[in-house]
C-alpha cells in the first residue's frame, strides 16, 4: 500500500571545503562532507557547531513589544496581582506553560494556570478562558503558543478589565491582536535575528528577558531548559541558530537533572535516563504528554511537569501513560476504518486528496490518523469528525513535502468557522452542510498546483558509505553532529549489495518489522545489527541470501548502561530491482 520512495543522493560537497575541513579536524572525509552540506566551511564554524555556547542566545530585548512585557509582569509581582498563564493543550502549549509558570511562582504566590478544553473551547485563547480569568480576579493573562490570531477575545479581555500579553510563534494575520504586549518573532515589524523558536522558546525568552532585567542570574533558568527541548523536539521547529543551543543544553538537562514529571515520563517510556535523544521525545514522551490533552485535559500534563512530589508525579505519569495506551488503540482502530473506506471507495475524496469523515470519531486523534493515510498513500489528508458540544465538524490536515496545505484551507476560508496551522500540519472546523463544497474546492485548488515530484516520497541519501568506514571514532564524531531534527537532520547513508548473515527474523507484535545482521559483500568479516521498521514484505528475499540496498541512519542503542552501534534502516531495495 505505502508507495516506493525514490532515493535522491544530495549533490556533493565542494571537494576543496571537504579536504580542508577533514585536515584542520582530523576528521574522516564523510564527515566532512556533512558540515559542509550544512553550510559549515571553516574550522572556527565547526568548533561553534560542534560546541554549542549558551553565551550565543541573542539578546531577548531584540524581540518587538519584549520591554512591554517585561514591565507589565513586573508590575503584576510587584504588586502581588494575579497573573493567569495560559497556553495551547498540546506538547508545546503545556511546557511553555509549566516553564513560565515555573518561573512566576518563585516571585510571586499570585499565579496560576489555565489550559483550554480540547473539545469545549478549541485551540488558543477562548472567551470562556477569558470569562474564568475576569471571574476569578486575574488582571494579566500571559497566553503561551496561542494568541496571535486572537483580536476579538484580546478585545473581549479588555472590556473586562484584563490585559494580555501573547508569546506565540504562529504566523500573524494583518491586524496584530490589540494586547499589552505582542511577542512573536514571524511578526514582520520584529527585527528578532532568529524566527523559528516555538510557543515554549518564547515563553522563555520572556522569562530570559525578566531574569536580565531584574538581576536573576541566568543560571537559575537553566532547570527550565528540560522543558524546552521538549517543546522544540515535539513541535517539530527546526534544530539551526538559537534552537539548537537551547535543544544541547535542554538535552542536557533532560539526561542529568530532569524534572520530577519527565523523569517520570522517561521511566514509563522504558528509556535509558540517562541517553534521552530527540527522537526518544518525539516518539514516546511528547505523544504521552499530548495523550492527556486528547484524551481528557492538557491541565493533567501541566500538573505533571510542574509537580515536586514524587508521589503525585508518580500517580499522574500513571494516569497519563493509561491515556496513552487507550489513545493508542482508538488511534489503531480509526486509522483501520479510514483504510478501508478509502480503499471501499466510500470516502469523501480519493483523487488529489484523501479526505475522510466519520462523525463519530475520537476528535483526539485524527491528526494521528491524517498522518497514518499521509504514509499510506502519500496525499495531502483531511480527516474529519464531528464535535458533539457545537455540531460542528472538525477536521485535522496533513500534507505532502513540498506543498502547502495550509494555503489550500485559507483558499476556502468563506466555508469554515475557522482554522490555523502550518505548511504541513492544519486544524479546520466548519458546518456539516459546507461539507461537500469545501471537498470540491480543495479537490480542485491541489489539482491545479500539486506536481508528480510532489506526490512522489523521497528519501535523501546525504552520502554513500562502506561499511568499514563506520569505527568507534566516526559513530563519536557523528554523536556531536546531535541534536537532530529538522534543518539538522540525522545523516542518512547508502551501502549497496549488503546482506543478513542469515540471522534476520520479523519482530514486533505483528511481525511487521526486520532485526537483522547485515554484511557488506566487499567486507565479509563486519557486521552490524540493523533494525527496519515496517519492512517485512522483504524477509523472504533476505532470508533467502540475496543482496539488498539500504539506506539508514546510525544510531547507538543503549541495554543496562551497554552502548551498541545499530543501523535503522529507512529503506531496502532487493539488489535485482534497483535502478
Amino acid at each position: 500500500m505505502v508507495k516506493e520512495r525514490k532515493w535522491i543522493i544530495k549533490e556533493p560537497a565542494d571537494p576543496s571545503v571537504v579536504s580542508q575541513l577533514a585536515s584542520e579536524l582530523g576528521i574522516d572525509p564523510v564527515l566532512a562532507g556533512l558540515l559542509a552540506q550544512r553550510g559549515i566551511r571553516t574550522f572556527s564554524e565547526a568548533r561553534a557547531f560542534f560546541r554549542p555556547d549558551l553565551g550565543n542566545l541573542h539578546d531577548p530585548f531584540l524581540m518587538k513589544d519584549m520591554d512591554r512585557a517585561v514591565e507589565r509582569v513586573r508590575e503584576a509581582v510587584a504588586g502581588n496581582a494575579p497573573i493567569l498563564v495560559y497556553g495551547d493543550y498540546d506538547v508545546d502549549g503545556t511546557t511553555a506553560v509549566a516553564l513560565v509558570y515555573s518561573f512566576l511562582k518563585k516571585l510571586t504566590d499570585a499565579v496560576d494556570f489555565y489550559i483550554p478544553d480540547r473539545y469545549d473551547e478549541g485551540y488558543g485563547l477562548s472567551f470562556k478562558g477569558v470569562d474564568w480569568a475576569a471571574e476569578h480576579g486575574f488582571g494579566l493573562i500571559i497566553a503561551l503558543d496561542c494568541g496571535i490570531k486572537a483580536n476579538d477575545k484580546v478585545s473581549y479581555a479588555a472590556s473586562k478589565g484584563v490585559d494580555v500579553i501573547i508569546c506565540d510563534h504562529h504566523l500573524p494575520e494583518d491586524e496584530i491582536p490589540e494586547a499589552v504586549a505582542v511577542l512573536d518573532p514571524k511578526r514582520a515589524d520584529c527585527g528578532y535575528p532568529f524566527d523559528d523558536l516555538s510557543g515554549c522558546g518564547v515563553g522563555f525568552k520572556l522569562v530570559q528577558a525578566y531574569a536580565s532585567r531584574y538581576g536573576i542570574p541566568f543560571e537559575n533558568l537553566i532547570s527550565l531548559l528540560d522543558l524546552l527541548v521538549v517543546s522544540i523536539a515535539a513541535d517539530l521547529v527546526s534544530v539551526t541558530g538559537e534552537n539548537r543551543i537551547l535543544a544541547h543544553y535542554g538535552l542536557k538537562q533532560l539526561n542529568e537533572h530532569p524534572r520530577m514529571g519527565l523523569h517520570t515520563m522517561i521511566r514509563l517510556s522504558g528509556l535509558d535516563p540517562e541517553h534521552v535523544t530527540i527522537d526518544d521525545i518525539v516518539f514516546k514522551i511528547g505523544p504521552r504528554i499530548n495523550a492527556a490533552g486528547r484524551m481528557e485535559s492538557g491541565r493533567v500534563a501541566v500538573e505533571l511537569l510542574t509537580s515536586t512530589d514524587e508521589a503525585e508525579a508518580e500517580r499522574i505519569g500513571l494516569e497519563i501513560n493509561k491515556y496513552n495506551n487507550e489513545r493508542k488503540n482508538i488511534d489503531r482502530e480509526i486509522t483501520q476504518e479510514a483504510l478501508e473506506m478509502v480503499q471501499s471507495g466510500s470516502c469523501l475524496s480519493s483523487g488529489n486528496a484523501t479526505i475522510v469523515y466519520n462523525p463519530s470519531w475520537h476528535k483526539g486523534v485524527v491528526g494521528i490518523v491524517a498522518s497514518r493515510l499521509v504514509e499510506a498513500f502519500y496525499k495531502p489528508t483531511i480527516v474529519f469528525s464531528k464535535t458533539q458540544s457545537n455540531g460542528l465538524v472538525t477536521g485535522s490536515a496533513r500534507s505532502v513535502h513540498g506543498f502547502d496545505l495550509y494555503d489550500a484551507i485559507e483558499s476556502c476560508a468563506d466555508l469554515l468557522e475557522n482554522f490555523g496551522g502550518h505548511l504541513y500540519a492544519a486544524g479546520l472546523t466548519l458546518k456539516e452542510e459546507n461539507l461537500p463544497e469545501f471537498c470540491r474546492r480543495i479537490e480542485q485548488f491541489i489539482g491545479d498546483r500539486i506536481t508528480s515530484e510532489m506526490l512522489t516520497p523521497v528519501i535523501y541519501v546525504d552520502s554513500r558509505l562502506d561499511f568499514d568506514t563506520i569505527t568507534p571514532k566516526f559513530v563519536r564524531i557523528l554523536k556531536q553532529f546531535q541534536p537532530f531534527g529538522p534543518g539538522n537532520t540525522a545523516p542518512v547513508f547508502l551501502t549497496e549489495n549488503v546482506y543478513d548473515n542469515g540471522n534476520g527474523r520479523k519482530v514486533g507484535a505483528d511481525a511487521g518489522h526486520l532485526k537483522l545482521e547485515l554484511i557488506q559483500e566487499s567486507q565479509p568479516y563486519r557486521h552490524f545489527s540493523a533494525i527496519a521498521f515496517n519492512k517485512a514484505e522483504h524477509f523472504d528475499h533476505i532470508k533467502n541470501g540475496n543482496p539488498i540496498d539500504i539506506c539508514y541512519s546510525i544510531v547507538e542503542n543503549y541495554y543496562r548502561g551497554i552502548a551498541n552501534i545499530q543501523l535503522r534502516v529507512k529503506d531496502i531495495h532487493d539488489r535485482e530491482d534497483f535502478i
